[in-house]
């Protein structure tokens, strides 16, 4: 893994940024061309704020809110973002209200479920999905099932980065996309451009960060 890590902000907040570090990776169900750090977004309080501010405007004066599923470690900016959904104002539209903020977890099978005692957050409320970033989509698909499962009503789906053939289908606000880094690339395990190159795995990927082979 080299050092030829760049940081790429968001232009209408510069303090905003992720780290992006050219390779080959693998999550062990896709490979990809670049390794993506938004764990300042996610662990520094005063970043996640802000990251949360921006997330918050496409639903604070339109979209009722009841529950916010958090995934891949995005709690913080999750209360936050609720914060902002239920700031005082006549244009908004959670104020005066209540969000509960939960993440599901992962049964003997590896579905995604919630426990009994949060039922009562998902049933028949309206659920703003957050998580950190989509690439292939399983992650995402594996969370849109479990939500619809336990009746959950869907207000939207929020991301801090998108590549935009994951989900092509779907509305998802992300705060950036594939468009912002040229030439990112995600490969299912068997059609890797990278190992058919005889390019060797730099590390291994996951939402908490990279280990290196």
């Amino acid at each position: 893994m080299d050092n030829k890590s760049i940081r790429i902000s968001l232009e209408r907040n510069p303090n905003i940024s992720i780290g992006v570090t050219p390779g080959h990776f693998s999550t062990g169900f896709y490979h990809t061309n670049y390794f993506l750090d938004v764990g300042t977004l996610k662990a520094n309080a005063f970043v996640a704020r802000d990251v949360a501010r921006e997330l918050a405007i496409p639903y604070i004066s339109t979209t009722i809110v009841d529950t916010i599923v958090c995934m891949e470690n995005t709690k913080v900016i999750g209360a936050f973002l609720a914060q902002e959904l239920l700031s005082e104002g006549t244009a908004v539209m959670n104020s005066g209200g209540e969000i509960n903020i939960v993440t599901p977890m992962s049964n003997v099978d590896g579905k995604l479920v919630f426990y009994d005692n949060e039922l009562e957050w998902i049933n028949n409320k309206h659920i703003l999905l957050l998580t950190a970033t989509i690439s292939s989509g399983r992650t995402l698909n594996s969370a849109l099932e479990c939500i619809s499962y336990f009746s959950g009503f869907f207000a939207g789906i929020s991301a801090l980065f998108l590549c935009s053939s994951a989900m092509p289908y779907m509305k998802i606000n992300a705060l950036f996309t594939s468009d912002d880094i040229p030439g990112y690339e995600v490969y299912s395990t068997g059609e890797c451009a990278l190992c058919k190159g005889g390019k060797k795995l730099d590390a291994i990927i996951s939402s908490e960060g990279y280990k290196k082979i």
